[in-house]
């Protein structure tokens, strides 16, 4: 720690009676999926996002229906204020394909995502898959032990 860093904690340590800490936010950017349709949807909801306390800056892409608030927020507040506008809103369900393990399962594949991108999922329950061998490229493999006794 250096000396801001000391004189800060010896402050909060005169200055608080109470063991009650006081929780510091983080810089966070909070990705949501907003439903916009015009330039005033637009301009209501970067009103709204720009309201509240700790934004720092707030980009939209109307194309994506996407909406980024940069600053000291959690992600709860802001999705609250977004659909305080009247707006469907969500946090953004989407993740870049090359991240996804199975990027067109069932349950990942959405026709309305961006370009390059796919829903984000937990744990994609894997359909049955059954694999076909051709049984006579592993009768005459190097792997196989057997494989002179049939020649």
């Amino acid at each position: 720690m250096g000396v801001g860093g000391t004189l800060e904690y010896i402050s909060d340590l005169m200055s608080s009676g109470h063991n009650h800490k006081k929780k510091r936010k983080q810089l966070q950017t909070v990705d949501l999926k907003v439903r916009m349709d015009c330039d005033g949807c637009e301009l209501k909801v970067k009103k709204a996002m720009s309201s509240l306390s700790g934004v720092k800056s707030v980009d939209i892409n109307r194309k994506q229906q996407k909406v980024s608030v940069t600053g000291y927020v959690e992600a709860n507040k802001v999705l609250k204020k977004a659909k305080s506008t009247g707006k469907k809103a969500e946090i953004w369900p989407y993740v870049p394909y090359n991240l996804v393990a199975q990027p067109y399962a069932v349950q990942a594949y959405d026709k309305k995502a961006p370009p390059g991108y796919v829903r984000k999922v937990e744990n994609p329950s894997t359909g049955t898959v059954t694999r076909y061998e051709d049984p006579y490229t592993t009768m005459f493999s190097d792997d196989n032990p057997n494989a002179c006794s049939v020649m």
